[in-house]
């Protein structure tokens, strides 16, 4: 596919990434071929959810029939991958050619290129057939977006906790101020027993309720999708063997009997968003429009739209498609290339160590392979630098891209990535980049940092106001 489509260079090339194609260019460069032609005809993504919710996106693509119509399937693709991702659906319509919609109907099949896609939407997170109708333009639904409100509850004794691949997080706090916060290494991905789950996540709230005279709520994030406190699917219970499954499905709701306190758990990408938000209102910010991104394990992003609430969306950029050079590197879960989780996690960092001459040591957690990368970082190491630098590039390539599909007024950078000098090298180069390619986007965005304690805890402490008491 990759060959009919046109990909460009950047004009700032990431010092550790020669072959980088970046989504917004490639998009934008066949968006003003289609505009120069005058021959475009409407193409309408509509993406369903099991509320009944409808996403609408549209766009253009050549005819049937047209000389350059070869060039329809790999634009559509990854669009749709991005839309997946990013809104989520079971039932996709896709209106206008037909051909183009066979396509990647086939493309979006059990057997399909996209076959994770297909299982994964479907039969894991949805528990719904993952369903593509090829329709007209005119026969997608109509957009039907759901929001609400998340969190920002502080008053009484209250546990937050961020469930990450490396580290869990927990904070107690008492009416919205952190009287402890702590960082527990972890592994859970590699674990096949629901119990070592259970045992880690419940000795780090207990140790958080110690430190306050009583408990009045807990409230968590974590990776994954989380449907009324129970996992459908998160990259931390990977080792899981699916009989056992259930056990992890009901660990929330077990753990909240057990404490007794109103229990909430959602997506850590809205935790980021909301996150961002209330650091921005804390500063006298109007914090809605807010991305959220964190960089940890893999790349988590949340979303505060214009009205201050969350949407229905997935939000999971990690396989959210940014680099679409024909070797761009491949996420492992998934299978596809040049997604999210491979430029804005520790994965980049691993990735990117062995150009520099940076040695990762083995036998050791991840956390403690990032910490020691990070410590080279912290020495002056010149290639731990380009690495950072070669990140800030991709990000700010990747929010031009983002700004497409969201309406965006900040984007906050949080994570374990951005501890340090990293996250400073990260802004500043995506900063760079918004200046010279995008300069209305860079004039009408704000892009931060919160500060070093936000960025390590900061998701903690929100997740704690998620439940409301009484």
């Amino acid at each position: 596919m990759t060959a009919t489509f046109r990909l460009l260079k950047p004009n700032l090339v990431p010092s550790l990434d020669a072959g980088f194609r970046p989504a917004v260019l490639a998009n934008r460069a066949f968006a003003q071929e289609l505009r120069d032609s005058g021959d475009g005809v409407p193409f309408v993504f509509g993406l369903e959810r099991p509320d009944g919710s409808i996403s609408r996106f549209e766009t253009q693509v050549y005819p049937d029939g047209h000389p350059r119509a070869v060039a329809n399937l790999f634009y559509a693709e990854r669009v749709l991958k991005f839309l997946l991702w990013q809104r989520g659906g079971w039932k996709v319509y896709l209106g206008g050619p037909q051909s183009l919609g066979v396509s990647l109907k086939n493309v979006y099949a059990a057997d399909g290129e996209r076959s994770f896609d297909y299982h994964f939407l479907g039969e894991r997170i949805y528990q719904k057939p993952f369903t593509v109708i090829p329709c007209t333009a005119e026969a997608v639904p109509a957009q039907r977006e759901r929001a609400q409100p998340l969190g920002r509850h502080l008053d009484g004794y209250r546990i937050g906790f961020d469930l990450g691949a490396s580290d869990l997080k927990v904070s107690a706090l008492i009416d919205g101020q952190a009287i402890y916060s702590a960082e527990i290494v972890w592994e859970p991905t590699e674990q096949i027993d629901p119990q070592y789950h259970y045992d880690h996540i419940v000795t780090a709230l207990k140790t958080a309720m110690s430190k306050m005279p009583r408990l009045d709520a807990i409230g968590g994030s974590a990776a994954g999708v989380y449907i009324e406190n129970r996992p459908m699917v998160a990259s931390l219970y990977r080792g899981i063997p699916d009989e056992r499954f259930d056990q992890i499905r009901d660990m929330f709701l077990r753990i909240q009997r057990e404490f007794g306190v109103p229990l909430e758990i959602v997506n850590d990408g809205e935790v980021t968003a909301l996150a961002g938000a209330m650091s921005l209102e804390e500063n006298g910010l109007q914090g809605n429009g807010v991305l959220g991104i964190a960089m940890g394990s893999s790349e988590a992003a949340g979303y505060v739209n214009a009205g201050g609430n969350i949407t229905g969306w997935l939000n999971e950029l990690a396989f959210a498609p940014v680099d679409y050079a024909p070797d761009a590197p491949v996420e492992e879960w998934s299978g596809d290339r040049g997604v999210g989780a491979r430029y804005f996690s520790q994965q980049c960092v691993f990735r990117l160590a062995p150009q520099v001459g940076i040695e990762l040591p083995t036998g050791v957690t991840n956390a403690e392979k990032l910490k020691s990368v990070q410590k080279e970082l912290e020495a002056g190491h010149p290639g731990a630098i380009q690495i950072w630098e070669t990140m800030g590039t991709y990000l700010g390539y990747a929010l031009a891209h983002y700004a497409n599909f969201y309406d965006l007024k900040h984007v906050l950078i949080l994570g374990r990535c951005t501890s340090g000098t990293g996250g400073p090298l990260i802004l500043e180069g995506a900063k760079e980049v918004l200046a010279a390619e995008f300069p209305e986007l860079a004039a009408r965005v704000l892009v931060q940092l919160p500060d070093e304690k936000s960025r390590r805890v900061g998701q903690s402490i929100a997740a704690a106001s998620l439940p409301a008491i009484g």
